[in-house]
């Protein structure tokens, strides 16, 4: 029996769907007709869905461990659960538009759909920062409770409405390492001076010690630190990280990412793109995220074992940062945010949302946990 006449009746039954493999979906052009909700189908039933196929860029390449395998789960997933009426074309960062650039692609309408991750727009709406990673912040767990349940997606869909793009949550990632050094940093005096690529609201905390930090995307880091164009790196973590291959020039590791606890990816739309889908689709698309979520968790925590043996035996020196140098960056990240919040009213707006919850999770996380 054909699953999509009568897929509104088991969406809920979706997430567990385990399939393996790698396979990207149609390379069909782009295009989305209006689905036939209203009609029927000879059998007497309500008429499929017309065929959803959407161009995707990626910020991500396809041989990236976890950013851009879950990008392809995502095209994959969609493909099987749909019974091919939902095929997305999963684009090498670049291919379509730079990596960088998605936001507006997918806002004007140019491309369908774009995976990312929403720290990348810091410089449209800073608040969006808030939406990859926060530093100090949660981790996976505590992230979801805040996003789904306490308010955090309802101001995340006021930020992108104005945009003509929906966004959904559609995976998230372990803690990251901290930076790649040439030499070790002995003191916060070592970090000054220093050009180096970072990421998001941790890279305001970095210029507040005296670092002179740039965004890069993922495939533009390596050749600038090799060039010497920045001294120092961050990325994400460790299996990711020796993908990139920045231990060839930087042999000094540093942990923990106090900047990025957890990392979640985005899926961008088009916004009219999204609004012509069915009920069912619309169903479809946000049940493949949640459950691209719970697997970027589990992915990412069974890979990093592995890669730390790798990296030591490359010959790459892990360093944990001493207490007292943590402690700056925590006093740092306090001033950045306080200031961001002042200058930017939806950057408040989110902040108080996400630190009201926090107050009241603390009192679970100290009863509930084992750490």
């Amino acid at each position: 029996m054909k699953l999509w006449p009568v897929v509104t009746a088991i969406i809920g039954l979706v997430v567990g769907v385990v399939i393996g493999g790698k396979l990207i979906g149609g390379g069909a052009p782009s295009v989305t007709e209006t689905a036939g909700e209203g009609g029927a189908s000879s059998s007497g039933g309500p008429a499929p869905a017309a065929p959803v196929r959407w161009k995707m860029a990626s910020a991500f390449g396809s041989q990236w461990p976890i950013q851009g395998e879950l990008g392809l789960r995502l095209v994959e997933r969609l493909d099987v659960i749909s019974e091919g009426n939902i095929k997305i074309q999963f684009f090498e960062p670049g291919a379509l538009v730079p990596a960088l650039e998605i936001f507006d692609a997918v806002s004007s309408g140019a491309i369908d759909a774009g995976w990312t991750t929403a720290g990348y727009w810091a410089g449209k709406v800073p608040a969006l920062q808030f939406y990859t990673a926060v530093p100090f912040g949660p981790d996976a767990m505590e992230y979801a409770a805040w996003l789904y349940y306490a308010g955090g997606d309802v101001l995340y869909d006021q930020i992108y409405e104005p945009f003509n793009i929906k966004a959904l949550h559609c995976g998230v990632h372990s803690p990251e390492g901290s930076g790649w050094f040439r030499e070790p940093i002995e003191s916060i005096d070592d970090l000054k001076g220093l050009k180096m690529r970072f990421f998001g609201l941790g890279a305001k905390v970095m210029e507040k010690v005296g670092v002179s930090t740039q965004l890069l995307a993922g495939g533009d880091i390596f050749p600038a630190l090799e060039l010497g164009t920045i001294d120092a790196t961050e990325y994400s973590m460790p299996i990711i990280d020796l993908n990139q291959g920045f231990y060839q020039v930087a042999k000094h590791y540093y942990f923990p990412g106090w900047h990025q606890p957890s990392s979640i990816f985005e899926l961008q739309i088009n916004r009219d793109r999204w609004d012509e889908l069915s009920v069912a689709q619309q169903a479809m698309i946000e049940v493949v995220c949640g459950d691209n979520y719970r697997a970027g968790l589990g992915m990412s925590e069974a890979a990093q074992a592995d890669a730390l043996v790798e990296l030591r035996a490359k010959g790459v020196e892990f360093h944990k940062w001493p207490p007292e140098i943590l402690a700056v960056f925590r006093e740092k990240w306090n001033e950045v945010v306080a200031e961001e919040a002042a200058k930017d009213e939806m950057f408040n707006t989110v902040w108080q949302s996400f630190t009201a919850f926090r107050e009241k999770y603390a009192i679970w996380a100290e009863l509930g946990y084992v750490r």
